[in-house]
């Protein structure tokens, strides 16, 4: 039973570990107030609208691109490294104690001790309710 508790213990710790210091992102593009596609990992495609450049540079009229890509990044941790270095005795000694008191807790007897086993009644050599002649009625 403690094996496996170990065991899912690691294996949690081991997915916190993993998921703490992953970075990713996400892309999303939207044509005007409506999301259209939200991608993970990589860049959004878009929708195609996308406003193509004047033939003429001397043409006037600009139409604004109704189209906006956004991107969520989100870091991970980059330090995992805990200095030890700084700890003080009043630490060191809770630790210590903390450690050595979990570690005892779950320690049990292997086997249920009885003192009834090696216990043998006695052996009735007279009947008592005969001598003294009392009957329950």
């Amino acid at each position: 039973m403690k094996q496996i508790f170990h065991k899912i213990v690691s294996f949690t710790l081991a997915f916190v570990v993993l998921f703490s210091t992953m970075s990713f992102s996400f892309s999303m593009h939207y044509c005007g107030d409506t999301l259209v596609e939200t991608a993970m990992f990589h860049k959004a495609k878009g929708c195609g609208m996308k406003m193509e450049k004047p033939a003429s540079d001397g043409c006037s009229i600009t139409k604004k691109n109704c189209c906006n890509d956004e991107q969520l990044v989100v870091d991970g941790q980059d330090e995992l490294q805990i200095q030890l270095d700084n700890i003080s005795l009043n630490q060191q000694l809770f630790i210590a104690s903390f450690v050595f008191t979990y570690l005892n807790l779950f320690e049990g007897l292997d086997s249920n001790v009885s003192s009834y086993e090696t216990y043998e009644p006695p052996l009735v050599r007279k009947e008592i309710f005969k001598l003294d002649e009392t009957y329950l009625i």
